[in-house]
């Protein structure tokens, strides 16, 4: 191949992988599977390592980094990056929906942009004639820092921009940020080779873009989502901050799928509400919203103050980390014996509750954080999450400050404690001996996701086992309104309706059975999978451990532990003895051939009548389905209920195939499971 048609070939390779990454990394709508995608990347590079003086530096080759600087250059901004103003409650939205009234001359319509404060770390992009030249980090406002390496190793970052409307020169805004499942992925790896593990994705955001080696910033996850132009070059083009927004999209850059347009301040406050109960179930971390007049012309007339818009505000969430002291350790006793350490905490409002109590998980990460009791740790809740420990603030140690020592008798039972070699849990052996295990296995075996016990809180168990009314799972089938009416907390109706829903317990599904089980490391999946793969509990329970680990998701360790619960002679008996008190699920089929649904994703989303989504996503991974908790171009479909609200609208503008609650129950009643 002589050079020119080479060259062309090389453009060629440039467009394509331009085009798939938009296509993967902003749309969330690939074209080719990853490994085409590779092979067209490598044969890219090789073009340019054999001919050097082609590279450019809008090449897609960019993006693996490049050899590390000496230090970063200072960058001045030529339009200042100002911070926003921030408001905390309903009443300031107000008032500055007031002020921003006040400012404006007659005759206005004013719209308000909603977009969700991203917690990441705000950069500047110079485009000049399409091509990114320039990356900078906002600095104190005025100077940051040059940063152009190691943007370019950001994917959903356009080395490039698409279409050929854009200005000349363009300066875009955006928010680099981690997403959580990256956040979780670097630091499990990070702990394995006993790194620094990252505090939160913010800090991890940071951290990568501070690298003067690129080629690190190259193997985080990291992502950019445009908030708005700083260039005015481009305000001719559109008339509205939404506008813009919509015209960056297109020119290849992410923008927060939840952005919206409403036209009241009313509108504000139910955008922040409804953002702020699905906070928890992003893939990224917001720390709350930004809400923006959204007309340019009325942008201009309200102008600035010293360092912020006066067209702009941001209502921030409940912080989910705040400052605190240790004030002491106590050690709680799991299901399985394992030992957790719980901070006691001086009391601190985060996450929107009053928080007391923290996990510290274990004595590994006690020793990776280096805390100790008096220490002023940074404590962390997000949503339902647990509150935990999260780093130690080392300045303001005390000179009383005292080491956690790890107990050598469980604190239940007083029975020894273990550590089983390679594992960081203390764990009691005392097993059911040990009263603190008892109640926990109790505890599971009637939640929601196993037996689903209605009424049967943790509370009423702790005074079941102490009152000596059960010891093991099966003795909960021998309760009778007479045994539990006379209860503190109890009541006649309280007894008949705990009575009626132990009733209605018995009647199950083999998967969800073996789950409430309480076996070590078998979750909702795992049973799913053993369900599948056995068809029944007898043959189940003679599996010898090779016949196991050919289940799967199963493997040496998770299937030494069932074999050892089930060849354990007690538990055998608790089984029988369930078996015996009513217990029952429907005759099940070993699953050996294909599934109706196998190898398709589906996703619930809004609210369903006539069955929870729990159950709905149960039937459909007995169908052979994945439930995915996000839409994507790969979705299969999408079952919607009433009140559904951005998975729908994805799966509409994605193309993705839609059906009611109707459809769902056709789907169901055609293709029907017998687990």
């Amino acid at each position: 191949m002589s050079d020119s048609p080479l060259r062309e070939r090389l453009m060629a390779l440039r467009d394509q992988l331009h085009h798939h990454s938009y296509q993967y990394y902003v749309l969330d709508a690939p074209l080719i599977p990853d490994a085409e995608y590779d092979r067209l990347f490598n044969e890219l590079l090789a073009i340019e390592t054999t001919h050097p003086d082609w590279l450019a530096p809008d090449s897609p080759s960019q993006r693996v980094g490049a050899a590390p600087l000496p230090s970063f250059s200072q960058v001045r901004h030529e339009t200042p990056m100002l911070s926003l103003d921030n408001v905390f409650s309903e009443q300031e939205l107000l008032d500055f929906d007031r002020r921003v009234k006040s400012r404006l001359d007659d005759g206005f319509t004013l719209n308000y942009a909603c977009e969700p404060k991203l917690d990441g770390i705000a950069v500047s992009l110079l485009y000049v004639d399409g091509v990114l030249v320039r990356g900078a980090t906002r600095g104190d406002g005025q100077i940051g820092e040059d940063i152009t390496q190691n943007v370019k190793t950001i994917s959903s970052i356009p080395l490039r921009l698409r279409g050929s409307d854009w200005p000349d020169d363009l300066e875009v805004r955006g928010e680099i940020y981690m997403p959580r499942a990256g956040f979780e992925r670097i630091n499990a790896v990070a702990r394995e080779s006993d790194a620094k593990v990252f505090v939160n994705p913010r800090n991890a955001a940071a951290g990568s873009l501070r690298q003067l080696d690129s080629r690190i910033t190259a193997k985080r996850p990291l992502e950019m989502s445009c908030y708005g132009i700083a260039q005015q070059d481009g305000d001719a083009l559109f008339t509205s901050h939404s506008e813009g927004l919509q015209r960056l999209r297109e020119w290849g850059f992410l923008v927060s799928p939840e952005l919206q347009v409403v036209d009241s301040i009313e509108g504000c406050v139910s955008y922040y509400h409804a953002l702020l109960q699905r906070r928890d179930s992003l893939a990224y971390d917001i720390d709350g919203i930004v809400f923006k007049v959204d007309s340019l012309a009325l942008q201009a007339q309200l102008g600035f103050v010293s360092r912020a818009p006066r067209w702009a505000i941001a209502h921030k969430f409940p912080a989910q980390e705040e400052i605190t002291v240790l004030r002491d350790v106590e050690f709680q006793v799991g299901r399985t014996g394992a030992v957790t350490p719980v901070a006691k905490l001086e009391p601190v409002f985060v996450g929107g509750v009053t928080v007391s109590n923290a996990s510290l998980h274990n004595f590994d990460e006690i020793e990776r954080l280096g805390v100790m009791i008096g220490d002023a740790v940074v404590v962390r809740r997000a949503g339902d999450v647990i509150p935990k420990v999260v780093q130690v603030v080392l300045e303001r140690r005390p000179d009383t400050a005292s080491a956690i020592i790890a107990p050598k008798y469980c604190p239940v039972c007083d029975s020894p404690l273990e550590r089983a070699p390679g594992e960081a849990v203390l764990r009691c052996s005392g097993g059911l001996v040990c009263g603190a295990q008892r109640k926990e296995a109790i505890k599971h075996f009637a939640s929601r996701k196993a037996m689903d016990i209605d009424g049967l809180g943790d509370k009423l168990v702790e005074q079941f086992v102490d009152a000596g009314l059960i010891e093991t799972v099966a003795d909960l089938y021998l309760l009778t309104v007479e045994k539990i009416a006379n209860l503190e907390r109890m009541g006649q109706k309280s007894a008949d309706n705990l009575i009626a829903a132990l009733e209605k317990s018995r009647a199950t599904t083999l998967q969800r059975f073996l789950y409430s089980l309480g076996i070590r490391e078998v979750g909702e999946a795992t049973a799913l999978n053993l369900a599948r793969h056995f068809g029944g509990l007898p043959e189940l329970m003679a599996a010898p451990e090779e016949q196991l680990i050919e289940v799967e998701d199963v493997g040496p360790i998770v299937a030494s532990h069932i074999h050892a619960f089930f060849a354990s002679e007690f538990n055998r008996v608790v089984v029988r003895q369930l078996s015996e008190r009513g217990v029952h699920w429907p005759s099940a089929q070993k699953l050996d051939g294909e599934q109706p649904l196998a190898g398709q994703t589906w996703v619930l989303t809004g609210n369903l009548e006539t069955m929870t989504r729990s159950d709905a996503k149960e039937k459909l991974q007995a169908l052979g389905a994945k439930v995915a908790s996000s839409v994507s171009a790969k979705t299969d479909c999408v079952a919607a209920g009433t009140s559904a609200g951005s998975k729908l609208a994805k799966a509409e503008a994605l193309g993705v195939k839609v059906i009611d609650e109707q459809g769902l129950l056709a789907v169901f009643a055609s293709t029907g499971s017998s687990i």
